[in-house]
């Protein structure tokens, strides 16, 4: 009975998310214990598996980076999902997977200013935690703010907001935030996930750094969606995810100079268990050396944050 209550409470602290980690991991059980006796707020040991590193302007940061959304229920497929990461993810948990990045090497977090976001992260750094953040600033956030207080590498104007401008005609309101965070001493990067916008950024030629841009477009009208299906529009217009769309912006980011990074590289869930490995194959090989990926990490039923690593380990070192 009690080891059955050992085995239920192991995923309600960070330790016990870290040992079940080493677990599942392989590690002796000597590693393991020598995990579970380390000091509060130490680091636990790298993992056998690394993901490879990119130079990102002054910092090398891993190709693969730490999503946010399923940390605080956006999981872009339907209410209920949402709820149950939201449900799953408690302080404790969203703590101990970003720890168990940092051991695989994931050293860069796509951080957002919502919800229960600031307390989680200083919980992180007070645990001892170090990581890239690469915030997206969501409307209302104050940018001046962010680069104060968590010091990022830099600020990232969120995908929504962007093609709300986009779509209304006032790409300039964009354009005047970089400006603003270009005076702030930190990154200037863009997300969207139109790849139009890249483009005509791109061909502005506006004082930007980086982009992140969404694989597949959800951000159509009904009318393009209508086009695009033939005359149908389909129910969750906000949530359609067409097979031919990533080529598209893999082309748009392959076009720039500028390091871009991609997500939602697995649909939000709905590439089947066993197109995973090809769609990050696809992805990194549709981008620049330059790029890398933001991938958002649900463990309530499998290892992902160990599945992932060795992915993109396999797929980069041509393992």
């Amino acid at each position: 009975m009690n080891r059955r209550r050992e085995r239920t409470d192991m995923w309600n602290t960070r330790r016990g998310f870290i040992q079940s980690g080493a677990m599942l991991a392989g590690l002796t059980a000597g590693a393991a214990e020598a995990q579970e006796q380390a000091p509060a707020g130490d680091l636990t040991p790298a993992a056998d598996i690394q993901v490879p590193k990119m130079k990102f302007f002054h910092a090398e940061i891993s190709r693969l980076v730490l999503g946010v959304n399923p940390f605080y229920g956006f999981a872009h497929y339907n209410n209920n999902f949402g709820k149950t990461m939201k449900e799953f993810y408690t302080p404790d948990r969203v703590c101990a997977v970003m720890h168990q990045a940092v051991r695989f090497g994931i050293n860069v977090f796509n951080y957002v200013h919502l919800d229960r976001g600031p307390q989680d992260w200083a919980r992180f750094v007070a645990e001892g935690g170090r990581m890239h953040l690469i915030p997206q600033v969501t409307a209302g956030v104050d940018a001046a703010m962010l680069v104060k207080t968590i010091k990022p590498l830099g600020l990232q104007r969120q995908g929504e907001v962007v093609d709300n401008a986009w779509q209304a005609g006032k790409m300039d309101t964009v354009k005047e935030w970089c400006k603003q965070v270009r005076q702030l001493g930190v990154l200037v990067g863009v997300g969207t996930h139109i790849p139009e916008v890249i483009a005509k950024i791109e061909e502005e030629n506006w004082d930007v750094d980086f982009y992140s841009g969404c694989v597949y477009n959800r951000r159509r009208t009904a009318d393009e969606w209508r086009k695009a299906l033939h005359g149908e529009i389909m129910e969750m217009q906000g949530d359609i995810y067409m097979q031919s769309d990533p080529p598209r912006m893999y082309k748009v980011m392959r076009q720039t100079k500028k390091p871009c990074f991609a997500f939602k590289i697995l649909a939000a869930g709905r590439i089947p268990e066993s197109g995973i490995e090809q769609a990050f194959r696809t992805a990194y090989e549709s981008i620049k050396p330059t790029d890398g990926v933001y991938v958002g990490m649900f463990p309530k039923f499998k290892d992902e944050v160990r599945i992932n690593a060795e992915i993109v380990h396999r797929v980069l070192t041509k393992g």
